[in-house]
């Protein structure tokens, strides 16, 4: 299993993996500079200091909502699909992973009781946010 792996389907990337075990020095980041959703890694040494800054105001257009989840506890398996809902492949995520949901649909079923932390972009739109569909099966999943 890779540290770092790319979901991708008709040349759009659906998520972006992050395994618990990845290590690299120094700042890496996994999304293209467009996504409205940025996901970064930073390893730095003990008194590396990171200037104290504010962000400025910049207007930004976000069309489609992107979120990241990070596994607290547990294990759940993560469902991805195309934009059409159709159901593509499966991957098993663990304690410390972390997935960014970039594009498509994408359903989970909790393999152990699980925490997750999950951030995406708001304000929150209730139901206007999401179509719901009907899961794949169990035994139809399908591990790439």
């Amino acid at each position: 299993m890779e540290p770092i792996e790319n979901i991708s389907y008709d040349g759009q990337l659906l998520g972006v993996i992050i395994r618990t075990e990845f290590k690299k020095e120094g700042i890496a980041f996994f999304t293209p500079d467009d996504f409205s959703q940025q996901l970064g890694y930073m390893n730095r040494p003990k008194d590396y200091v990171i200037p104290p800054h504010v962000h400025n105001l910049v207007e930004r257009k976000v069309d489609l909502t992107q979120e990241v989840l990070f596994v607290k506890s547990g294990k759940v398996r993560v469902d991805f699909y195309d934009k059409e809902q159709n159901y593509l492949q499966s991957r098993i995520l663990n304690k410390g992973d972390i997935v960014l949901l970039a594009h498509g649909g994408h359903g989970f079923k909790m393999i152990e009781p699980t925490e997750m932390i999950e951030v995406k972009q708001g304000p929150y739109c209730g139901e206007m946010d999401k179509v719901r569909f009907e899961p794949v099966k169990d035994e139809d999943v399908v591990f790439s």
